[in-house]
């Protein structure tokens, strides 16, 4: 991941998205591109055109934060796209560094009794890169379909573009692809040097054309509160709201999903912690997945 070509991406891409009208400016007749012009970019932000254009050809050495504060503002950027920005800019800005491999991530044993003592609504952690690294039981029985593709750590992105179920899963399966391409990039902005991401992102680019376009949208997004439309293979439909809790561990996020009060989600969720509590053969209480083949495009 070149950083010098994702600044630059990132700001034509933010830059075409904002017209005249919605920045305050009058119309300026025909135009050849989408959005605003650099010229336009640089008035509002307060810059001359030449910094600007530099800005944009991702050479960020020198460039205050109260510059890129008046670039965002410019071009209407909200807190995630912020906070990209001066992710791109903090990164280009360091000396390069080889890509490494980190370890493979893990949940402390508190953290899982963590999960263990939530027991009335699902639970799940999961990191940066979106591997669920945990979950209490009732977590794993709402997303048993994730829990039981047979890997080790199950990854949402590989689940979302890879598994030709994850349609029939996430009943909004667009928004969900929408969301998950824009929480890995902006975690790439965040740390550009973890091979285990650009493996990950080389891996879903190479296999799902769903992916790929997403990914050159450079939209980003915090994943910190929602609303998750699911149908269980058990119990059917489900709409639950989350909140997302930072775990003690960096890069490492605590999930907990909650139905209304008294909706045919809350019964349902009810209904799945019954069915997760019942001993089966095997010992194993966690509801069963639609079995699942690995595809190596969602989109064939």
């Amino acid at each position: 991941m070149d950083n010098r070509a994702e600044i630059r991406e990132f700001l034509m891409s933010r830059r075409a998205k904002i017209t005249p009208a919605q920045a305050g400016l009058p119309p300026a007749g025909r135009r050849r591109v989408p959005g605003l012009r650099r010229i336009e970019v640089a008035m509002l932000a307060g810059v001359s055109v030449e910094y600007y254009s530099r800005l944009e050809r991702g050479d960020a050495a020198g460039v205050s934060e109260s510059i890129l504060d008046a670039i965002a503002s410019a071009l209407q950027l909200d807190d995630a796209e912020r906070r990209h920005l001066l992710d791109l800019v903090r990164t280009s800005g360091a000396t390069r560094a080889p890509r490494r491999r980190t370890p493979v991530p893990r949940i402390r044993p508190t953290v899982q009794y963590v999960l263990d003592a939530i027991t009335a609504t699902p639970a799940i952690v999961h990191d940066g890169r979106l591997n669920h690294l945990g979950g209490n039981a009732l977590g794993k029985a709402l997303f048993s379909p994730f829990f039981a593709t047979g890997d080790e750590q199950p990854n949402s992105a590989r689940y979302t573009f890879l598994d030709p179920r994850a349609s029939e899963f996430l009943r909004d399966w667009d928004k969900a692809a929408d969301d998950t391409v824009a929480i890995l990039r902006a975690e790439a902005g965040s740390d550009p040097y973890d091979r285990n991401l650009s493996d990950l992102i080389g891996e879903l680019s190479t296999r799902s054309e769903e992916f790929r376009t997403r990914w050159a949208s450079h939209d980003v997004r915090i994943h910190a509160t929602g609303t998750k439309r699911l149908h269980h293979p058990v119990v059917g439909d489900l709409d639950l709201s989350y909140e997302s809790f930072p775990a003690p561990d960096q890069g490492q996020n605590l999930l907990v999903y909650v139905a209304e009060p008294h909706s045919p989600s809350h019964d349902a969720l009810n209904l799945l912690a019954s069915y997760a509590a019942t001993p089966r053969q095997g010992g194993s209480g966690e509801a069963p997945s639609a079995g699942r083949e690995h595809s190596t495009d969602r989109s064939d």
